[in-house]
């Protein structure tokens, strides 16, 4: 584990240091930054708590997240400098209370009143090609940054985009540490091995891995039509290869049918038992405003399904909270989503789904696992005046299973993001 020295001052003081040395017209047009206000309020009902265990995890705290990018330098090869930093402020919260991963605490430690972090990108450009070294936040079906909590997930390493070919987009990379969202501690990467029935088995170093590298092809064969195959790999614990189509179907004006189809195989890397077939799919009729999805997600093989550690998994039945991607697990979901824009309310947006999941393989003798989960979603985000980009969001979730807590869970979320060039 290491400890990172930078601080918001830093970063910024960076980016600002560099723009200053490199008089360059590109470098300084194309410049943009912003800062974020996130206000996160959070409560966790654990509803089947004994006595002696945590009952409730509630805790209300403020964010600031600063994103700024320069524009590269001209000429065949360019150079740029992007910077991250976040500071978290803790509002309320107690020890019985904490865990809810928006604060570096855990049930039994309050922990500290704020906490920080930063990052810096060095980043090179040959026509369509980019190379970007240091903090990253990829977002692939290999590996996805989250970003659900007060401050997002990130991590140190390289990654090489290439849009060289119309339609293709070639990624590659490899993630050496990563810093969660809830810490200030840039950490060894490991494996998402926490809730559920996985079934995993490691050697000697747990679920501890060492670099994870990745790369993946994605085509876009029509406007309405894209493929894409990407590879992960967590060296020593697993290797993955995933494939993916989405198509759309016009049906009639303002009507289309969307298609998403989602298959993994994942195996052990030396010093694990991993073993997964995924399959996933999603239908979703759009009519309007209107959204009317159908899920359905199936595992099999000897384990569930293995990603990295806090990331998002590229499963369609990865929800607020579960990801029904137990040994053997079989789920489906139905979605309703609405956009008020439809009805002249631009801005205000509805979701709400169901997921139900079954025969979970807990063992020899047990029965079979069962959960389901209900979300909602209302979100509005001023569209004019000097409230303009303010954000109000709600998230409800319940979740009920036979083999691990229920659930009743609130989110509310506030955000304001401020363009500073």
């Amino acid at each position: 584990m290491k400890k990172t020295s930078l601080a918001l001052a830093v970063a910024a003081g960076t980016l600002g240091s560099s723009l200053s040395q490199i008089a360059n017209a590109e470098f300084i047009k194309d410049s943009k930054a912003s800062v974020e206000a996130r206000n996160f309020y959070m409560n966790r009902d654990l509803r089947d708590s004994t006595a002696a265990q945590q009952s409730k995890r509630e805790e209300w705290a403020q964010g600031f997240i600063l994103k700024a990018e320069s524009g590269f330098t001209e000429g065949t090869l360019g150079f740029g400098l992007d910077a991250y930093a976040g500071l978290g402020l803790k509002l309320d919260s107690s020890d019985q209370r904490a865990g809810t991963n928006l604060l570096p605490n855990s049930f039994g430690d309050e922990g500290p009143g704020e906490y920080s972090e930063a990052t810096a990108t060095f980043k090179a450009k040959v026509s369509k090609t980019v190379l970007k070294v240091g903090g990253l936040m990829p977002k692939l079906p290999s590996v996805s940054a989250n970003d659900a909590r007060l401050l997002p997930q990130n991590f140190l390493g390289g990654h090489l985009n290439s849009q060289e070919i119309a339609g293709l987009t070639v990624d590659a990379g490899q993630l050496k540490e990563l810093n969660q969202r809830d810490s200030t501690d840039f950490q060894d990467l490991s494996l998402n091995a926490v809730g559920g029935k996985r079934n995993f088995a490691f050697g000697s170093n747990g679920n501890q891995g060492d670099d994870f590298n990745f790369a993946g092809l994605s085509y876009k064969w029509q406007d309405n039509l894209s493929t894409a195959y990407h590879y992960g790999e967590l060296e020593e614990l697993y290797k993955q290869h995933i494939v993916n189509l989405v198509h759309v179907l016009p049906i009639a004006d303002q009507q289309s049918l969307k298609t998403d189809l989602r298959y993994a195989r994942s195996t052990d890397d030396g010093s694990s038992n991993i073993d997964n077939n995924y399959f996933g799919a999603m239908f979703t009729y759009a009519l309007g405003g209107h959204g009317f999805g159908l899920g359905y997600q199936k595992m099999s093989g000897d384990t569930g399904y293995a990603y990295l550690n806090g990331t998002d998994p590229f499963l369609v039945n990865y929800v607020q909270i579960g990801d029904f991607a137990s040994k053997d697990e079989t789920s489906w979901q139905a979605r309703y989503d609405f956009n008020f824009a439809a009805i002249g309310i631009p801005g205000l947006t509805f979701m709400t789904r169901y997921i139900s999941g079954d025969n979970i393989d807990q063992g020899a003798g047990l029965a079979e696992g069962k959960e389901w989960e209900r979300n909602m979603d209302i979100a509005y985000v001023v569209q004019q005046g000097p409230l303009k980009n303010l954000g109000v969001k709600w998230r409800n979730a319940t979740v009920r299973n036979n083999f691990a807590n229920d659930l009743d869970e609130n989110r509310l979320i506030l955000s304001y993001t401020l363009p500073l060039f």
